[in-house]
């Protein structure tokens, strides 16, 4: 009974599974989806990486009618990153469901674009709180013929303050929608709202059952004053390919991010004040490894689906044992290890201890131990640069390009080899390619002479 095949679920989506090779059901599918599919509501227990997008993802498709052309399903994320990779989940999933439509709403975009296509209405709609709640006063946006609701990452969304929005959001849908929570915890606050929005929920708890990742902490005792010096001799030392740096406050983001450039490191910065173009950027950069360390305050990172991340330093210690494992959790994903560094001052010694306390009562197997740093101060000679990098083509889906044309334009008239390509990626008016470091200028002045399928594009380095 793990498999998909054994669930009542509609030809298309069977067909959508088969295509990306999903047959055997992850636990919080296998115990969640027969619940979903009988019309329950539902409060999960689920850490992030369980396969939980596709379990609600299948569960709301299932509801859909087609041919009913309104928003029948709800999806609400903490962030427009989770948003973003939710919808693009459920669209896979949907491929063969013809005409399906699936709208995104989130901050931090130009309101006027997501006011005009919601003239046209969809099927599916996957947004923040607060710009669900926007287009909902401003008569822009109907629930009343809702089917679903998805709360994903309960928690977070009330850490960030949305539960006035999420309260305010469910009292616009009807009484006989079905509710699914998902949340990694299960504060007072989470256990509330799903008092006063599920009706009977059937309950799964599968963080027991998640094999926990293998990950070394250590915690270093650094002086305030050296701590740059401390966080570039660690990358210097390790050496790993990716990195993520936490920072508390997005002006120690931008300050560590400038010290790292300092020291011959590539990173870039993420928090909130970058605009919407910027972050698509810095996150192109990062997963395509053209940028070895992404310095991010929390905010901004949640939600990030970073694949194969080697590395998650703690440049100031998280306030609280969820959100320290949250944060170090994205690395030794699917199988691997992972290595997380923590930097402690003197006046987070206190704190840094109950973390470790914490940390060893709920893991007693975790690998976590203190350790001195050996010449602070040391730098490389060639610092630590990125692999790849990035070139950034003016065109996109809208000009009708491809992957498949970039890349047969660099291995082509560009004379590139195919191993020195790596992940391309396409947005509406914008494209990215990343190419081998040392390669990146003679492929930018080919693609700048030669264009791209007797096409010219402004191509640059970024």
């Amino acid at each position: 009974m793990s498999d998909f095949s054994s669930l009542d679920l509609a030809a298309p989506l069977l067909k959508a599974l088969s295509a990306q090779n999903f047959t055997t059901m992850t636990p919080v599918q296998a115990q969640s989806l027969p619940p979903m599919l009988a019309g329950r509501d539902l409060i999960a227990q689920a850490p992030t990486g369980s396969g939980k997008t596709i379990a609600f993802g299948l569960g709301l498709l299932q509801r859909l009618d087609p041919a009913f052309v309104k928003p029948q399903a709800l999806v609400l994320c903490p962030t427009r990153e989770l948003a973003d990779q939710v919808a693009k989940e459920i669209r896979r999933l949907a491929f063969d469901i013809p005409n399906l439509k699936v709208q995104t709403l989130t901050g931090g975009v130009a309101l006027a674009p997501q006011l005009a296509s919601l003239r046209k209405d969809s099927h599916v709609v996957v947004g923040t709180p607060g710009r669900v709640q926007e287009m909902l006063r401003k008569h822009a946006l109907s629930l009343a013929k809702l089917r679903t609701l998805v709360l994903d990452e309960a928690d977070r969304m009330l850490d960030m303050g949305f539960e006035e929005a999420i309260r305010e959001i469910v009292g616009k849908t009807p009484p006989s929608r079905q509710s699914l929570l998902f949340s990694a915890t299960f504060p007072d606050a989470i256990r509330e709202i799903a008092r006063n929005t599920l009706r009977d929920p059937a309950e799964v708890t599968i963080a027991g059952e998640v094999e926990q990742p293998e990950i070394d902490e250590h915690f270093f005792e650094i002086d305030l004053a050296r701590k740059p010096a401390a966080l570039a001799a660690l990358l210097l030392q390790h050496q790993p390919e990716s990195t993520v740096v936490f920072c508390n406050t997005r002006r120690d983001v931008d300050d560590v991010t400038e010290a790292l450039g300092d020291d011959g490191i590539d990173a870039l910065a993420l928090h909130g004040d970058i605009d919407q173009r910027d972050r698509d950027e810095v996150l192109v950069r990062f997963a395509n490894r053209s940028c070895r360390v992404l310095v991010a305050s929390d905010v901004a990172s949640r939600g990030l689906d970073i694949k194969d991340l080697a590395a998650v330093v703690n440049y100031e210690l998280p306030h609280d044992i969820d959100s320290y494992r949250h944060r170090i959790g994205r690395t030794a994903r699917a199988g691997k290890t992972g290595l997380a560094l923590n930097l402690v001052t003197p006046r987070e010694m206190h704190r840094a201890h109950e973390l470790e306390k914490l940390e060893l009562e709920k893991y007693p197997d975790a690998k976590l131990q203190w350790s001195k740093l050996s010449a602070p101060n040391a730098k490389a000679k060639d610092g630590l640069p990125a692999t790849m990098a990035t070139l950034r083509i003016d065109g996109g889906k809208t000009d009708k390009l491809r992957a498949g044309d970039i890349l047969g334009a660099l291995t082509g008239d560009a004379g590139l080899k195919g191993d020195a390509i790596g992940k391309i990626d396409i947005f509406p008016t914008r494209s990215y390619v990343a190419v081998a470091r040392s390669l990146a200028d003679k492929a930018l002045s080919r693609l700048r002479a030669g264009g791209i399928k007797g096409r010219k594009f402004r191509v640059v380095r970024i």
